[in-house]
């Protein structure tokens, strides 16, 4: 056979990617499998995944000294000091000890002065739960600690395993059929300098390459022999190949040439949806479908292949992976808040980012070293200088991503109220859409409007209630902004009081939180704004509240410190209650929605958000985590001016 390859036309590279990863997805679906989480390093979730277990398991203790009762250390001062005798008032601990009833409190071994018979003296009174690590204080049984289709890095096996995790769903890796052909082909063992050059003979280096290639993007290479330019023997090798392997490649034969078969043995196999791309060098390309299984041809010219492989092969790969690319960036970006740093270290703080605007923006997760979580959360590092005091809100710092700077731009920044649909809307939106994100910080419904309108943010979770009109959400954003800004509707979720399950202390609202070990929500928290609209309805002083300044950032925390014991009542949303098995008391309902300035309603990944609130399968979520109504998901108010 010596028909030439004549293009007839050549198509732009994006069209030729979009027109075949469409083609390969309607095709193909990923595959699964289940792997120990000790061998997942570098795989790819199939799915979201979820706690088993809390971390801590119990309350423990955060430094090395004594556990105490904060009540009976009460009154001591420099003056007055107070002695403790070992056994009956204080316990000796070391740093994550077991810390139970009826201690309360840690006090550091360094602000202790002990006499012969082993009393101690302290000149300050402990605070309850002072340097104790509480049950579920970084893990939460039952919060989803990755999202799917995220690479596995070594601090998310050792969260998995903290969290109970023994095994994982993971993508199985493509298995990618790898033939060199050309008959003037020459394995490099094969190599005689004298002969390559009288014979014309070409070393075959370009397979190893893509070995090499494919297993860095998460594939299984398998490299065979090359192939003669003989039309029957490719077609056969092919066939084969597709039957045995996901995907297939084969280098050269894919051009003009009279003795370049490739294009016409794929006619014959199968279906080629695109023979030549307008790229240089590398024109020569091939993108075919052999029996639902992608095969793609290759240029034999080193550059011409590289280019080939990163443009055509690479995409497909990524989808077959769920790894997507993976690069290294550098950002300058605006810290949002101030950040005090010792000047005895070197500090790497861990920071989500995202663009708003022009300006990309760092928003600082939690710094404590039993912080695992706030590892796998970060989207990079904002190293700060040893003998640098720290930096100042607003201030430009350089971020070194652990993300590429595209999954930045396409990213929606959400500062604000917690909930874990937050997490579920992330997840989604990664499987729905693949280049569009979600970055969520929890710092109350308050202080996430106040980022929005320092604008280090596109969204703001809220969930504020007016006493004076009994509404939402509206007045304080009308009250606080002056450009124009709208409301996602979002979700009533129904709030209220956890308890342990049987309600041991007979708790049956408001009213009954005197004189119980309670725990609140942070200053600014929406659901906190609603514990004191309640108080003050039922003429009860904060005061009365044991515990009202012990604060949790989440509704899960929350939880997870009356499951654990050391909080006997807690406000929160009915969701969390039902995944830690707690029992619970309705106060009402309530809207948490989403303050969003009109400017940028409109950017792809604030429709994404929207789109996905909108949807069934969002909804479907909904009902199976319980306690919420979405009768108005992913419709947008207008805020009407002051």
């Amino acid at each position: 056979m010596s028909k030439r390859n004549l293009y007839l036309k050549t198509i732009p590279v994006d069209e030729a990617v979009e027109k075949y990863t469409k083609a390969v997805r309607e095709l193909i679906g990923v595959k699964r499998e289940e792997i120990p989480v000790t061998e997942s390093l570098g795989r790819v979730t199939a799915r979201a995944v979820y706690a088993r277990f809390c971390s801590p398991l119990f309350n423990a203790a955060a430094m090395d000294g004594v556990a105490v009762v904060s009540d009976n250390t009460l009154g001591a001062t420099e003056k007055t000091p107070k002695i403790l005798q070992p056994d009956r008032d204080y316990r000796v601990v070391d740093t994550g000890d077991p810390i139970s009833e009826p201690y309360d409190a840690v006090i550091m071994a360094e602000d202790l002065m002990e006499d012969r018979e082993g009393n101690i003296s302290i000149i300050a009174p402990a605070a309850p739960w002072q340097h104790i690590r509480s049950v579920g204080e970084d893990i939460v049984a039952g919060e989803m600690i990755l999202p799917g289709n995220h690479r596995i890095r070594p601090m998310d096996i050792s969260v998995m395993l903290a969290a109970g995790i023994l095994e994982v769903e993971v993508i199985t890796r493509p298995q990618v059929a790898i033939f060199p052909t050309g008959t003037e082909i020459l394995e490099p063992e094969e190599v005689d300098s004298e002969k390559a050059a009288r014979e014309g003979g070409i070393v075959e280096s370009n397979s190893r390459m893509f070995e090499n290639m494919v297993t860095e993007e998460g594939g299984i290479p398998h490299r065979f022999p090359h192939i003669p330019d003989d039309y029957q023997q490719i077609k056969t090798k092919i066939s084969e190949a597709v039957d045995r392997y996901d995907m297939v490649i084969i280098n050269a034969g894919s051009s003009a040439g009279t003795e370049d078969y490739t294009v016409h043995v794929l006619r014959e196999l199968g279906e080629v949806l695109v023979h030549g791309v307008a790229i240089k060098p590398g024109k020569p390309v091939i993108l075919a479908v052999v029996r639902g299984k992608p095969v793609i041809g290759l240029p034999g010219y080193p550059v011409s292949a590289y280019i080939g492989f990163e443009n055509f092969v690479s995409p497909v790969l990524a989808m077959l992976t769920g790894r997507g690319e993976v690069r290294r960036d550098c950002c300058e970006a605006v810290i949002t808040r101030r950040i005090v740093s010792s000047l005895k270290h070197k500090e790497y703080l861990r920071v989500k980012v995202g663009k708003v605007g022009d300006k990309i923006v760092a928003s600082p997760l939690a710094r404590g070293a039993g912080a695992a979580m706030s590892l796998v959360r970060a989207d990079g590092f904002c190293v700060i200088e040893q003998e640098s005091e720290g930096v100042e809100a607003g201030e430009k710092v350089l971020v070194e991503l652990n993300k590429n700077l595209e999954e930045v731009e396409h990213t929606v920044v959400s500062i604000g109220s917690h909930d874990v649909i937050m997490d579920v809307i992330s997840d989604m939106m990664i499987g729905r859409y693949g280049n569009m994100y979600l970055s969520s910080s929890h710092v109350g419904s308050m202080a996430g409007l106040m980022a929005l309108k320092r604008g280090e943010a596109h969204i703001a979770p809220t969930h504020l209630l007016d006493e004076a009109t009994g509404e939402y959400n509206v007045a304080a954003i009308r009250k606080l902004f002056r450009e124009p800004m709208v409301l996602i509707k979002g979700v009533s979720r129904m709030q209220g009081i956890m308890v342990r399950k049987g309600n041991p202390l007979g708790i049956g609202g408001i009213a009954d939180l005197t004189g119980v070990r309670f725990v609140n929500r942070q200053r600014g928290a929406g659901t906190r704004v609603l514990l004191d609209y309640l108080l003050k309805k039922e003429d009860i002083p904060v005061e009365e509240i044991k515990g009202y300044s012990r604060e949790a950032t989440t509704h899960m925390a929350v939880a997870a410190a009356v499951s654990g014991g050391s909080a006997d009542a807690g406000m929160g949303v009915y969701s969390a209650a039902k995944a830690m098995n707690l029992d619970f008391i309705e106060v009402g309902p309530e809207e948490y929605d989403f303050a969003v300035p009109v400017k940028y309603l409109e950017l792809p990944h604030v429709q994404a958000f929207i789109e996905t609130l909108k949807s069934e399968e969002f909804h479907r979520k909904l009902d199976e985590m319980g306690g919420y109504r979405y009768p108005h998901a992913g419709e947008i108010v207008e805020i009407s001016s002051r």
